[in-house]
């Protein structure tokens, strides 16, 4: 799973760089196997090879169980923050919280889970998919 946040208008990359850290250390205190910042491809100009780190973006390794513990977290560790938007990529799938109302965001919330639980279908009622056996 990554995590990117995009701060508030008025962020500059230091307070980004905070937020991305004290998200880390919450993230760390879920039952989640890893949290770690993300390399980017290339460095900037000046930099050495192997420095760059992609600002805001985090890599978080977890087991399925854990996924609503990370999301509920997400969606209150945003409340008090300057962070205008995270976003959630799971697979090819991904969520954005941003500053919606409690329901609203709930209801998203719960359907990303609800779609990524262990045994959720991955086609529609009635289709051919194949079970593990």
């Amino acid at each position: 799973m990554t995590v990117s946040l995009n701060g508030s208008a008025d962020s500059d990359l230091v307070e980004l760089d905070e937020l991305t850290a004290q998200l880390r250390a919450e993230l760390l205190e879920l039952d989640v196997d890893r949290v770690d910042t993300v390399r980017v491809d290339e460095a900037p100009a000046g930099s050495k090879p192997g420095e760059a780190v992609a600002l805001g973006v985090l890599a978080v390794t977890l087991s399925p169980i854990a996924l609503r513990g990370v999301l509920r977290l997400l969606e209150t560790w945003m409340t008090n923050r300057p962070v205008r938007k995270v976003r959630v990529e799971l697979g090819d799938d991904s969520i954005e919280l941003e500053q919606a109302s409690a329901e609203d965001q709930r209801r998203l919330v719960d359907a990303f889970i609800l779609a990524h639980q262990p045994g959720a279908p991955a086609e529609p009622e009635g289709g051919t998919g194949s079970a593990g056996a």
